[in-house]
């Protein structure tokens, strides 16, 4: 489905960005084929849209369009009113009535979620300040659907999950100014009355400050402290009379990048809320719905990940430079191929999140392992979604730098990702809970990448494979070693936390690379067997650039690139 590597358009604007994705429908293929089938054609016609009125939509947003805060009306009253691009406001309501929130809520639907968060993939292609209050939007749905008391349920879900064009979006309020990631620092009170609760405090990052629901944490009066002492509460926009809730924007922030999506410091000044949680189970369901947000994080890092390869492939291939396209000169050729191979293993992370999700609806056992996943899956996808950005920059030369091109304002946004959800030590502590804890995370994991080692073609029937299961295999035990450690001296986590997180990231996604190569192999393709092999060798056995023979990908690189069978 994919274009050949001689007919990458210019630039990725006014294409359909699912119908181009053969990896990602692929992937899909192998690993979901009943929700493909069910969902292929909403998620064309939602491609279609998301390359192009969205992305226009953003491009106008973000250089023109900037939301703005009309802090009094025309009586002098303060009303902390956020002032919105009408076009940005259209594209958002639209994103719902597509169904990017509502889809597993539909009466007689599947209720996998996986279609919301490929939703969620292709939406970042194009404006991740949509994606963003798109993916808290579920984040909250989901609390709501599987944790809130059933009057709640029954009286907030359908706002956030009806597909008419008319549904509220979500917010996700936890971070305040004195304890960032350390939410059981949380000073904001809720205080008991008759009709509900009021809440009264600050709250420091509230992204989509226009949202119609929130969640937010807070601390009932006299409660413990910490964690441990928190409650979790749902806070409408306007009351049930029609009139704007007791809180108000400080200000909007000035920021790096999604500069059109809203994110204010929040005066609480008794906004009136219902219970979700109460302590000590607060925390509990607010950490549900950051778990929610940091998969669709991972699928959002992968997303504008492709869309940076997009340009520069895009780019490499009608840019003549000395005579020819500067995709024939081996350097922008390796670069390509490397800013490909990390495109393809951060989706393969990203969608095994994602399809854990899934399975942990029906299966509690499974929740270990979407935890594992989602913390190896964000961290990893973000940081390659950073450096991809950056090379797009590079790729495309001084134009890329300028707002007229897609590159400078992917690479501002993709900044949010490293941070957006917990920043890559808080994934490191996770990893540390879940391994060098009470969980079984370890057995997990070292369970599923055996698996796909045990799997791995023999060297009979694939010459590199033998190359490729060794440092595999190396990888792996070097998985356990460590693992093996800090089971023993889990005082050690926190200083090797970090650098088991990259560990286990490159070798899962190693792996999940080698599972999908191996069953194009069966079906006579080779070409994700030499995009695997490329990423074992030069992330796991660090292989050396130049001595090196060379690598097998270049030799097929019209083919690689292109999605062409070899």
């Amino acid at each position: 489905m994919a274009e050949s590597a001689a007919d990458y358009a210019p630039t990725a604007r006014g294409t359909n960005l699912f119908e181009t994705d053969t990896n990602l429908i692929r992937l899909l293929e192998r690993r979901a084929p009943e929700v493909l089938e069910r969902h292929e054609e909403r998620l064309a016609d939602f491609g279609a849209w998301a390359g192009g009125p969205l992305d226009a939509q953003a491009e106008y947003t973000d250089r023109f369009a900037n939301p703005k805060l009309d802090p009094y009306g025309p009586n002098g009253e303060r009303t902390g009113r956020v002032v919105f691009n009408s076009d940005y406001l259209a594209c958002h309501a639209e994103a719902y009535r597509r169904g990017a929130v509502g889809l597993p809520y539909l009466p007689g639907g599947d209720g996998s979620h996986l279609p919301c968060f490929t939703m969620g993939y292709l939406l970042s292609h194009s404006d991740i300040a949509i994606h963003c209050p798109v993916t808290m939007t579920g984040a909250v749905a989901y609390v709501l659907d599987r944790l809130a008391p059933n009057d709640v349920r029954a009286r907030y879900l359908p706002e956030l999950t009806r597909m008419d064009g008319k549904a509220l979006s979500g917010g996700t309020w936890a971070t305040e100014l004195h304890g960032g990631s350390d939410v059981g620092a949380t000073t904001t009170t809720a205080e008991r009355r008759n009709d509900g609760f009021r809440l009264h405090g600050l709250k420091w990052f509230t992204s989509n400050a226009g949202s119609g629901l929130a969640l937010a944490t807070a601390r009932p009066e006299g409660g413990d402290g910490g964690g441990r002492g928190l409650g979790c509460y749902l806070v409408p926009s306007h009351l049930d009379d029609g009139t704007p809730n007791h809180y108000r924007p400080r200000r909007l922030k000035e920021k790096a990048g999604t500069r059109g999506l809203a994110t204010a410091e929040l005066d609480l000044n008794g906004a009136w809320c219902v219970e979700v949680a109460g302590a000590p189970d607060g925390l509990k369901v607010m950490m549900a719905a950051l778990e929610y947000s940091r998969i669709h994080n991972a699928v959002g890092s992968a997303g504008m990940h492709r869309r940076a390869f997009l340009e520069s492939a895009g780019w490499a291939t009608h840019r003549s430079a000395f005579g020819q396209p500067i995709r024939r000169y081996p350097m922008v050729q390796d670069q390509l191929l490397d800013m490909q191979m990390e495109l393809e293993a951060g989706t393969a992370l990203a969608f095994e999140s994602a399809l854990a999700f899934d399975a942990s609806l029906s299966d509690e056992g499974a929740h270990d392992w979407l935890r594992l996943a989602t913390a190896l899956a964000k961290y990893r996808t973000a940081e390659q979604c950073v450096k991809a950005c950056r090379q797009a920059v590079e790729i495309v030369g001084g134009n890329g730098y300028t707002e007229e091109y897609p590159t400078a304002r992917l690479y501002r946004d993709c900044l949010v990702t490293a941070v957006w959800e917990g920043p890559a030590n808080i994934q490191a502590l996770e990893l540390l809970r879940l391994v060098a804890g009470k969980r079984a995370g370890d057995q997990v994991f070292l369970a599923r990448v055996g698996t796909i080692l045990s799997d791995l073609p023999p060297a009979a029937q694939e010459p590199a494979a033998e190359d490729v299961s060794a440092i595999l295999e190396g990888a792996v035990e070097e998985c356990r070693a460590a693992l093996s450690y800090l089971r023993q001296r889990p005082e050690e986590g926190p200083r090797h936390g970090r650098r088991l997180l990259d560990l286990m990231a490159d070798t899962l996604a190693a792996a999940l690379l080698c599972e999908e190569a191996v069953y194009d192999l069966a079906l006579g393709d080779r070409r994700k067997w030499l995009v695997a092999s490329r990423f074992t060798r030069k992330v796991l056995g660090r292989a050396d650039p130049i001595t090196a023979d060379i690598d097998p990908a270049n030799a097929e690189f019209d083919a690689v690139l292109a999605y062409e069978a070899v």
